[in-house]
């Protein structure tokens, strides 16, 4: 199993990057996974601004070079691993910076017509590893799960990934959070996953 670790917080002293950490000790020690890749999105500079003009049009964007290392990037891998904090109920504007460019048409999804599209990425699986500061709970009974919902059903099911696998711990900014006890969890899961 080949892994992309989607790596979205510009702090290297995080409680995130100690999530990082993790994913990489589990996956190192499993092994059903043969390679990984890690893409810190801060680190490498990656712009989020998604830019389209007269010369610049966005049905091309997938042939776009710019975009071309993360294509192989997504393409090369079996399972992609987000890590990232929840900002205002949702990811940060880095990572849905990534998504807009990267899971253009006819890379990530083809127009049929109609209402339905074709998902292009299939048979990919997802790992979504999200921090926040308020209550666990504060997504599903004040947000509607909306940040799952986004990430579930309009990015990944769109683009035919249909195995996405959520780890969101609130409370991370509590004293009482339980952080080394989940960071175990992430280590536990990642050096037993077989998919």
């Amino acid at each position: 199993m080949k892994t992309l670790i989607v790596y979205t917080h510009p702090n290297h002293h995080s409680l995130n990057y100690a999530f990082l950490q993790s994913v990489l000790k589990g996956s190192h020690e499993n092994p059903l996974i043969q390679d990984i890749q890690l893409l810190d999105l801060y680190e490498d500079g990656f712009d989020p601004i998604l830019e389209f003009n007269e010369e610049k049009r966005r049905r091309d964007m997938h042939t776009d070079p710019k975009f071309e290392k993360y294509r192989k990037q997504f393409m090369w891998a079996d399972k992609i691993v987000f890590i990232y904090p929840i900002w205002w109920g949702r990811p940060p504007a880095m990572l849905l910076g990534y998504i807009d460019q990267l899971f253009a048409a006819n890379f990530a999804y083809r127009d049929k017509g109609g209402w339905f599209t074709e998902g292009l990425l299939k048979g990919k699986s997802v790992v979504c590893i999200s921090t926040m500061k308020g209550p666990v709970h504060y997504p599903l009974f004040l947000l509607n799960n909306s940040h799952k919902a986004l990430m579930k059903k309009a990015v990944f099911n769109f683009v035919g990934i249909k195995k996405v696998k959520f780890f969101e711990f609130g409370n991370m900014e509590s004293k009482k959070g339980g952080q080394e006890k989940k960071l175990h969890q992430i280590y536990r899961y990642f050096r037993q996953v077989a998919q």
